[in-house]
């Protein structure tokens, strides 16, 4: 089954104004000094990185052990639960994952398997969301958008 990156994107977008979480999710912590090794595995090495707005990152993180991606969006300033989300999707394979919810700290981890594949990813803390499209994939350049909603 194929899926458009905007319907993909309003998929994760409604997902997160509904507030569930994903049944496969871990439960973020208020860890103050999180990172996207504490939260991927330390195997994982950061491999892209987007600001969502001056509330946070998502960050892409790669493990070249298993090929594997993982994307988590970190806040910079933990503390009261709000909504957040974190997604990541690889267009030739149709994998896709994502993690979304009201957290005090991270939303994620999402793990998809990426070796050699351009890879789609982004998420969003309260109302400012983050879209990177053809990440790290060699000559093509990717593309990034920011929202407010």
């Amino acid at each position: 089954m194929r899926f458009n990156r905007s319907v993909l994107t309003a998929a994760a977008f409604a997902a997160l104004a509904v507030g569930t979480t994903t049944a496969l999710a871990a439960p973020a912590s208020a860890a103050p000094n999180t990172t996207p090794q504490k939260v991927c595995g330390s195997a994982y090495k950061t491999v892209n990185s987007a600001a969502v707005g001056s509330l946070g990152t998502v960050y892409l993180t790669y493990n070249p052990a298993n090929g594997e991606n993982c994307v988590a969006t970190i806040r910079n300033n933990p503390g009261t639960a709000v909504d957040m989300s974190t997604w990541v999707h690889i267009p030739d394979t149709q994998e896709y994952a994502e993690d979304y919810g009201r957290y005090t700290s991270y939303a994620g981890p999402a793990y998809v398997y990426g070796k050699g594949y351009c890879v789609s990813w982004g998420g969003g803390i309260n109302n400012v969301y983050v879209q990177v499209n053809d990440s790290n994939c060699a000559a093509r350049k990717e593309h990034r958008v920011t929202t407010t909603r």
